[in-house]
Parts: C-alpha cells; structure tokens; sequence
C-alpha cells in the first residue's frame, strides 16, 4: 500500500521529478567535470608523456560516476550488466545502439577503452582536444582527420594486445524502432587487421530512461536495463574460408535472434 501511494505521488510530479533530476545530472557533467576532474585531466595533460591510458581512466571514472548518479536519483530503473562483461579484456566489442547514453555506458564499464566518434565531435573546440587525447577514432577518413585515423588504427593492435578494448556501434546510429539496421564493415574490418576476438553485446532499455528525442531524463517510471553477452567470437582469420561479411552475417544473426526472443 506504502508503495502504490508512493508510485502515484511520484506519477503526480513527475514533471519536476524529470526536469529536476535532469538538471543535477547537467550539473555535474559541467560542474562536476570542472571541478573535480579537470584538474587531474590538466595534470595528465601537462606531465605525461602520452597521457592516453590517463585520460582513458578519467573518462571511466567520471561516467562511472554519473551512472552512480543516475542509480541514486532514478531508483526505479534496475540494471543487470553481468559481472563477465566488465571482465572482457583485449577485444573489438560490438553491440546494438538504442540510446545516446549506450557509448558513455559502455566507457564506464570498461578502464581502458577506445571508441570510433562522429567525425562531428572533433570540430567541437575542447571537446575534440579530449577526444584527440583518449585516442578515440573519427568516424570518416576523409579531409583532416584521415590522418588521425590512420594512425589510430595502426596502433589498434598494440592496444587492443595490452589489455585494451575497442567497442564499435556497427549500426553507425541508434534504432528508433528496435529492428537491428545495417552492419557497416569498419569494427570487422580492424578486427580482421589486428586478428582480435570479437565480443557481441546487447543493451536493452536504455531508450527508456533517455528516450530519444527527449531532452529529460525518463523518472517515475519501473524499467530493467540490460547488458547481455550474446557470443564471444573467435574467427580462424587465417582460413581460406573465412570471410568479413560471414563474420557481419553471423552477428548479424546474433542481434536478430535477440529481438526475436524478446519479442516473443
């Protein structure tokens, strides 16, 4: 009874309840990356040598951080992300996109991590400097940003060798209506490069707590989000039948599988 009165006290404001736990999430995306981690970014930037596994680590810590924030503020969202999944080590990890919360969930999961962006994003002053200094990857090689491209991938097998990850979004952009879109070739291509496992993942309902096209968060609501690991897959890269678009078709096949069994 206790619950049910609470539920609908709740359903009763939830437009102050999204407006106001919304604005303390920005909060600390701006404040709080100021104030608390700007510094140590600085003090990376400024004493080391490659500050890249730094900055990696920042990156992890301040998203965890907000995922701690979100879990606090936004108790009725449950969340099931195996403990195997954060143990995932020196691999190319792909995995649907439903929400623009997905990439920066994902850098909280894993310490050392690297991503392909938006070319975009490398045009924002500041941010591109962060991104640039964590070794993410531009989504295009065309014009100025084909060089930082070349040189990420060059380096991807060393990376990925000493415990890194590489997590790519093949779709290139979030479903709006859950049907898994066209794999782009790109994450089965360095996979190919760097002979490097494959791990598929699945998110469910984070498109729920952030939906897209909304500016709030989604408060007073019940929902599980999930992380599930569909495969780990390790091709024989040196077979005469090995393929690139055999490997797309088999996670391919992996992503369909899943909406099938959560739409049955």
């Amino acid at each position: 009874m206790k619950n049910t009165e609470s539920h609908r006290l709740c359903q009763h404001f939830k437009p102050f309840f999204d407006l106001a736990i919304t604005l303390s999430l920005w909060v600390y995306f701006t404040l709080g990356f100021i104030i608390f981690f700007f510094p140590f970014y600085l003090t990376a930037y400024l004493f080391l040598k490659n500050c890249q596994t730094a900055f990696q680590r920042l990156n992890h810590r301040f998203f965890k951080g907000f995922f701690f924030l979100i879990r606090l503020l936004i108790p009725g969202h449950i969340w099931r992300i195996p403990d195997e999944i954060m143990s995932i080590r020196s691999s190319i990890i792909v995995c649907n996109h439903i929400s623009y919360l997905d990439p920066i969930l994902l850098i909280s999961l894993f310490e050392k991590q690297k991503t392909i962006v938006k070319s975009t994003f490398f045009n924002v002053p500041v941010f591109s400097r962060l991104l640039k200094l964590s070794g993410y990857i531009p989504s295009t090689s065309r014009g100025k940003l084909a060089d930082l491209l070349i040189q990420q991938i060059e380096t991807m097998g060393d990376f990925l060798a000493f415990g890194g990850n590489l997590f790519i979004f093949p779709e290139g952009t979030r479903s709006r209506n859950g049907i898994t879109g066209r794999l782009n070739k790109g994450a089965f291509k360095i996979a190919g490069r760097c002979k490097t496992p494959i791990n598929v993942l699945y998110i469910r309902n984070t498109n729920q707590l952030f939906q897209p096209g909304k500016f709030f968060f989604n408060t007073c609501i019940s929902n599980t989000i999930t992380i599930e690991h569909l495969a780990c897959i390790e091709p024989d890269y040196q077979s005469n039948g090995f393929t690139i678009t055999g490997l797309m078709s088999e996670v391919y096949a992996l992503f369909n599988a899943q909406i099938e069994k959560h739409d049955g």
